[in-house]
């Protein structure tokens, strides 16, 4: 048994709350106390991956022109991004524990993905 349990149903259907979440709880936890871009990135990320939501083919994407695995690739980078950030920013207190969280987040959801098996077509 595979501990890779996350597919892309699963994914598409965190995506958009996760998305949100990034753009309001920058908000709720008044974020950018030991740096303004504590508050921001997390709004941007969020607009980001609404619009890369929004465009990713899946069946809760709704313009569906980039590819799922270009999205898995941009969520891995996100996730790098996070966690890196508290420390090139110099975040402190919950700016850095909020984006460490969300990092061990995204790099969880990112490596649990369970590969689409391929259906072999016959002629």
């Amino acid at each position: 048994m595979s501990i890779r349990s996350i597919t892309k149903q699963i994914h598409a259907v965190l995506d958009y709350p996760v998305a949100f979440a990034l753009m309001g709880l920058p908000v709720i936890l008044s974020l950018g106390a030991s740096s303004p871009i504590a508050f921001w990135l997390s709004i941007i990320v969020g607009i980001a991956a609404f619009v890369l939501t929004v465009l990713t083919d899946h069946h809760l994407g709704i313009i569906r022109v980039l590819p799922y695995s270009l999205h898995l690739a941009v969520d891995g980078a996100v996730g790098l991004v996070f966690l890196i950030a508290p420390i090139a920013f110099g975040f402190t207190g919950v700016d850095a524990w909020y984006y460490w969280a969300n990092a061990a987040a995204v790099l969880t959801v990112v490596s649990l993905h369970k590969p689409e098996e391929l259906v072999s077509q016959t002629a």
